[in-house]
C-alpha cells in the first residue's frame, strides 16, 4: 500500500456584506493548487460557500457555538474554467430568502470577469 499525504492552505477575505449581496476576494497561491497546477475545485467551492454563508448571516461575525448558524444542506457547483494565478472575486446574491431556508447563488470570477465557478447553495438555520 502506498502512503500519500497532501497539504494545502486557503486564505481569503470577505470584502463586503449588505442586504442584497456578499463579496469576497482570494489570491491564487500555491496552497490551493492541485497537482496539475490549477485551482483545486474544493478551494473554489469552500471560498464560494463561505461568502454565501456570510450573506445569509447578514454581516454577523461567525463564531464557534453561535445559536443560529446557517448550515448548507445542498451545494450545486458548476466548474466552468480554471486558473493558475491571479485574484478571484466571489459575489453571492439571493435566489430565495426565507425565515429558515434560503438559497444563494455565488459566482467566482477572475480579474477579467470570466466565471470559474457558479455555485447554488441552500442553507437552513441550525437552531
Amino acid at each position: 500500500m502506498t502512503d500519500h499525504s497532501f497539504a494545502g492552505q486557503i486564505e481569503f477575505e470577505i470584502t463586503g456584506v449588505n442586504e442584497q449581496e456578499a463579496t469576497g476576494e482570494m489570491t491564487v497561491t500555491a496552497g490551493i493548487l492541485n497537482p496539475f497546477g490549477t485551482i483545486h475545485a474544493g478551494a473554489l467551492v469552500w471560498f464560494a460557500d463561505v461568502v454565501a454563508t456570510n450573506l445569509v448571516l447578514g454581516g454577523e461575525q461567525p463564531q464557534e457555538g453561535m445559536d443560529n448558524f446557517p448550515v448548507a444542506i445542498t451545494l450545486n457547483a458548476q466548474l466552468l474554467t480554471n486558473r493558475r494565478d491571479g485574484v478571484l472575486t466571489a459575489l453571492a446574491s439571493w435566489m430565495r430568502r426565507g425565515r429558515r431556508i434560503s438559497t444563494v447563488r455565488t459566482q467566482v470570477t477572475d480579474a477579467d470577469g470570466a466565471v470559474l465557478l457558479d455555485l447554488t447553495s441552500t442553507h437552513v438555520s441550525a437552531r
